[in-house]
């Protein structure tokens, strides 16, 4: 199957011609770590793991390398350790686990390589040192510098110009900058500050250096895909290319750009300000299943903006109930057909895998279609896989009405027989009240007068053909 992929660095969509025939190799941007994940870090997290499911499903799990780093170092990290008093190696190892527990939350799989960037500052200083041995960087009052003009195509990613970009941006113009443009590779650590041994003195390393170090040490100088936010466009991504192709003029870098576009709530932008800002565990302490939450996210394509609503969340738990209860216990189809995988190997097209999906369920409600090739089709999303399910399988409780998920159908059923018990109950009317609960403890439905009102609950050995009658 081909996969055809937008290529931000050329504007259109291309054919995933992998460098190594056969093999794809991967590199997405991952956090900085010094708290929990919001919201909108999981938009890039869930993209990528789809298409990592579906270069697997195309290439075979072996033949799929995918780097997603940690930035354990940061400006961030060192202010929240001085803040809080705690050492920094706890605050990252704390706040990395956080963020594996969330992101597997939402059905995330952990990709082949996750290096940390303090791991990794060798191969850093090492490249930064072919970066000024080639004219391309340069050493001043402690720190070292990329020289932007010495890559005549800066800017290419993003579009701009570097005298643009001046004339645009707030930019810092340190005293030591040859360029205003010029970002730094090395920074000198201050007292206090974590550093390591380098021939410019005890430092620490920029934060782009990094991505191009850790890419180039698992991937090589040319590999197939590189993903993101688009807020990493620039200067990220831009200081990311001119970084590795000054090093490795013969190299690629990567061939294929991908961007993921922001997240809003509710129709704003998320912010603290708004109220509206919130976490990946906010959602879940909150019993919104992860699976809801990734459902939700696959409904807008990776490229257009994503808005996160309350009405998208009920919609979507509505759907996975509805899926969960016609492929309960089966194994899914490891060959479930090429229409969902057809769609996502379209630019990830995961709103059109969706509808296929819909499409499918109404079939396989039909009879038409074993729910085995539809619960394999879903799992390319990532969604009904065991790992996501067990949400799904605890009673679910709506207003006054408890039941196991299976009976979801009879919900409304079941809140109408504890309206007419009550009503029976407030006349007085014992006789008919005993009857109607003696009717609808004989279908599974047990009726408790309670301070709050009348709870109901359809047991798990409800006849369903009886809690039809009782309409």
């Amino acid at each position: 199957m081909d996969i055809h992929l937008h290529n931000t660095k050329t504007r259109k969509k291309e054919l995933l011609e992998p460098v190594t025939p056969g093999r794809v190799g991967m590199y997405v941007c991952g956090p900085t770590v010094y708290d929990r994940a919001h919201i909108g870090n999981a938009r890039p997290v869930i993209v990528f793991d789809v298409l990592f499911r579906l270069l697997r499903h195309v290439y075979g799990a072996d033949a799929v390398r995918y780097v997603r780093n940690f930035t354990d170092v940061d400006d961030k990290i060192i202010a929240r350790a001085e803040e809080s008093g705690r050492e920094i190696g706890d605050i990252t190892a704390e706040t990395t686990a956080w963020y594996l527990q969330d992101m597997a939350a939402v059905g995330a799989l952990e990709p082949t390589e996750m290096p940390r960037a303090t791991e990794w500052i060798g191969a850093m200083v090492a490249m930064i040192e072919g970066l000024i041995s080639g004219g391309h960087a340069y050493e001043a009052e402690g720190h070292v510098l990329f020289r932007v003009r010495s890559y005549e195509a800066y800017g290419a990613l993003s579009g701009r110009s570097v005298d643009d970009m001046i004339a645009g941006a707030r930019v810092e113009v340190a005293p030591y900058k040859e360029d205003p443009m010029d970002f730094v590779l090395w920074k000198p650590a201050k007292a206090g500050e974590p550093g390591w041994d380098s021939p410019w003195g005890a430092g620490r390393p920029g934060w782009h250096i990094e991505c191009s170090a850790m890419a180039d040490a698992l991937l090589g100088q040319s590999f197939d895909i590189h993903g993101g936010g688009n807020d990493l466009m620039f200067p990220h991504h831009e200081n990311e290319i001119a970084q590795s192709k000054c090093a490795h003029p013969e190299g690629e870098f990567a061939r294929i750009w991908m961007h993921n576009e922001m997240l809003q709530v509710e129709g704003k932008k998320m912010s603290k300000s708004l109220g509206n800002f919130f976490t990946v565990r906010d959602l879940l302490d909150k019993g919104v299943p992860g699976e809801v939450i990734r459902f939700v996210f696959l409904g807008t394509h990776y490229r257009k903006p994503m808005d996160w609503t309350e009405k998208k969340r009920q919609e979507a738990e509505a759907t996975l109930r509805d899926w969960h209860a016609v492929c309960d216990g089966l194994q899914p189809d490891l060959h479930p057909g090429t229409e969902v995988a057809g769609l996502l190997a379209d630019d990830l097209n995961t709103p059109g895998a969706i509808s296929a999906l819909h499409g499918m369920f109404k079939t396989v409600r039909a009879g038409t279609l074993k729910p085995e090739r539809f619960l394999g089709a879903a799992s390319l999303l990532g969604l009904l896989t065991p790992e996501l399910s067990e949400w799904c399988e605890q009673p679910i409780t709506i207003g006054s009405v408890t039941a196991p998920r299976k009976f979801s159908a009879f919900f409304q059923i079941a809140e109408e027989v504890g309206v007419r018990w009550q009503a029976l109950r407030s006349t007085k009317a014992w006789e008919d009240s005993d009857g109607l609960r003696f009717e609808a403890a004989e279908a599974g439905i047990s009726l408790v007068a309670g301070p709050d009102g009348v709870l109901v609950t359809i047991r798990d050995d409800a006849d369903p053909a009886k809690l039809e009658a009782l309409k």
